[in-house]
Formats: structure tokens, sequence, C-alpha cells
């Protein structure tokens, strides 16, 4: 009898225990399922953001290469924040598969996402200061063209040269600082680059003067002028009128008298003029 009973107790046990856990795997289903789908869509999410994270990285060094060839045509020395930004690595794609499932993968996924921005942060900041210093090297190159002389600074035609050549005052060999380009008295004179005027009044033999400094160890002069558009210390950009010529000084005829000098000695303005 009293085996009887145990057994009925055990059977009515059993069936309570199953009965509470199936209850219980019921209840939990709903949540269970929805888990499932808000870890697949995690997962297809991260997967995602870390390809948009590799298509960024690729960019990067897209970018940086096309700095390296800007840096050759420039003439100027890769950076060594180059150097570092080729030492930064791209993420690994081979767990980006679809058909990984979660579990330890996931973790992967996204650890390689934190590494990926890691290394974007890093190649973003190298880039940046990098083009920085190539920007300012742009900028200087920029200024220098700026106040490069390069333009004729009146119309007309050359009637003298640079060098040695007959003076038509002393019949000697002497030697010419600059050009001589003859025009009518009047015909604008323009500045050929950039620069600050340093003089502005007469001068000896040149007569009505100007005197441009371009910087960079340039400078430019313009003698036997008729009028001045300009006064001392007037900052000019290229093309812009400063005078007007004519024949003051000593000089057979109206022209303008154009002079370079560079760091101080007068060179040969034909090599400036481009136009």
């Amino acid at each position: 009898m009293f085996t009887l009973l145990f057994f009925v107790f055990m059977i009515l046990l059993s069936v309570t225990w199953f009965t509470t856990d199936y209850i219980t795997i019921k209840t939990k289903m709903p949540k269970l399922q929805y888990l499932k789908k808000e870890n697949a869509f995690q997962k297809t999410h991260i997967i995602a953001l870390t390809k948009k994270i590799n298509h960024i990285n690729q960019t990067m060094t897209k970018l940086q290469e096309f700095e390296r060839k800007l840096r050759i045509m420039a003439n100027l020395e890769p950076s060594k924040q180059q150097d570092q930004l080729l030492a930064v690595g791209g993420s690994n794609t081979t767990t980006l598969a679809s058909g990984y499932q979660l579990g330890e993968v996931h973790k992967g996924l996204i650890q390689q996402m934190h590494t990926s921005l890691n290394d974007l942060e890093t190649k973003t900041t190298i880039a940046s200061i990098s083009q920085s210093q190539l920007s300012d090297f742009l900028k200087e190159q920029k200024s220098i063209l700026a106040c490069t002389p390069s333009i004729r600074p009146t119309d007309g035609w050359f009637s003298s040269g640079f060098g040695y050549r007959i003076s038509p005052f002393t019949n000697r060999n002497e030697f010419h600082k600059g050009i001589d380009i003859a025009t009518r008295i009047g015909t604008p004179i323009i500045a050929p680059a950039d620069g600050l005027v340093v003089h502005a009044h007469k001068q000896g033999n040149f007569g009505n003067m100007i005197a441009i400094n371009h910087g960079y160890h340039l400078k430019t002069r313009y003698g036997h002028l008729s009028k001045y558009r300009i006064k001392k210390g007037q900052y000019v950009k290229r093309g812009q009128i400063i005078g007007e010529v004519g024949n003051t000084g000593r000089c057979t005829g109206p022209h303008l008298h154009y002079e370079v000098l560079l760091n101080g000695v007068p060179v040969n303005p034909l090599r400036f003029i481009l136009n």
C-alpha cells in the first residue's frame, strides 16, 4: 500500500513538474522569439556598419594615395604622418559573410567594428595633419607665383635689351640693367606681380621712378614715367595700373625702362615675361 501511494505521489510530482516547466517555456517563447529576431537585426546592422567603415577606410587610403601624388608633383617630401598612415591596416572582412551565425562571431564582429573605428580615427587624425602641411605648402607656392613678375608691364616694342650695349649718350659699351619698351606718352604701366610700392618719386637718370618689392628677394623698377597712379607704401596686385609711360630723366624718347632684381642683382626681365 505504501509503495502504491509513493508511486502515485511520484507520478503526480512528475506531472506537476512537467506542467510547470511547459507553462514556463510556453510563457518565455514569445520573448525568446523576440530576442532571436533582435539578435538577427543587430547582426545585420553590425555587418552593414562594419562594411561601411571598411568602405570609408578604403576611401581614406585612396585620398592618401592622391596626396602622395600631389606631394610628388609639388616636389614636397612625404610627411612622417604619411608613413604612419601606411602602417594603419584595414579591417578583416572574412567574418562578414552572411552565412555566419551569431554566437562567438557576434562578439568578433563587434570587436572588429571597434578596431575599424579606432583605425579610422587614427587615419583621420594623421591625414588631417598631413593635409594641413600640404595646404600650407601649396598656399606658399601660390603666394610665390602671385609675387613673381610674369607679364609685360606695358604695351609697345622692345627698343633696347638687357646686357651690354653702346650707350646712346656716351657712345661707349655700357651694361644696360633692364629693357626699354618704346611706346607713346601716357600708355598705362601695370604691375607684373603682387607687391609693395617702396619708391615713387624722381631719382636721377630714371626721372619719375617706381620700385616694387615683391617679396621672395624679387624687386622691379620702372623709369621715365610721366605720371604716378600709386603712392609709396601702397600694396598692388598683378595687372593693376601703377603709372603712365613718359620721357622724364635721361632718355632719347618716350619709353619705359623696366628692371627685375633678384637678391639685389639685375636679371634679364624677358626671363619673367610670359605673355
